[in-house]
Parts: structure tokens; sequence; C-alpha cells
């Protein structure tokens, strides 16, 4: 992240609706990560890189704190059949909006820095 996060837009506190902490301890913060079609999150961040075990899959749009498009996942051909792992840098402040037909779930495994 190139700039301090407040405390106030982690994904725990901001967007509860939408993260359920199963695990936090020093090493790791796991999140119950579940988006239903047709919700957005509100502006958040994930501070910490983290695997992502993808339950189930639904395409979605990103919004930056601003409100652009960062990513919409559609128009992204590895991201049609996702594999069941992925990937996460840190995400800096975003919204995230399921604009498919079934639930956006996945286990967020966060990894803290040692």
């Amino acid at each position: 992240m190139t700039q301090p996060i407040p405390d106030s837009l982690n994904a725990v506190l901001a967007a509860p609706d939408h993260h359920r902490v199963v695990l936090d301890n020093e090493r790791v913060r796991v999140l119950d990560t579940r988006i239903a079609p047709g919700d957005r999150t509100p502006v958040h961040t994930h501070r910490w890189p983290a695997v992502l075990h993808v339950l189930s899959w639904s395409p979605f749009v990103r919004y930056g704190a601003d409100g652009t498009v960062m990513v919409d996942s559609r128009t992204i051909p590895a991201l049609q059949q996702p594999p069941n792992v992925l990937w996460s840098e840190p995400l800096e402040p975003h919204a995230l909006e399921n604009v498919g037909s079934v639930d956006l779930h996945i286990l967020c495994i966060e990894l803290k820095p040692l």
C-alpha cells in the first residue's frame, strides 16, 4: 500500500456484512467473505497479501474509492473459469460488486508480517 490506511477501512470494520473473521492471530487472519448477487460492499481495504480459496465464483466489478472501475472480471479471460485458489497482493481502498447470479464466496487467508 502506498499510504497508511485508516483502521476504519479494515474490511471487517468497514464491510462487516460481507466479511466474517474465522481465525485471527499474530500470523494470519482468515475471513469468510460472501457477496450476494447484485450486492456491493462499502469501500474497504485488505492490508495484507492473501491466499483466496474460492468456494463459489461469480463475476464482479472492483471499484476504486473514487468510484472508477479498477477491475471487471468479465473482461479477464483467466477469470472466466478461475482456479480454486488465487493469490492477492494487499488491496487499496475499493468496493466490490457481485454482477453475477450466485454468491461470490471466498475464504481469504491474509498473511501478516512476522
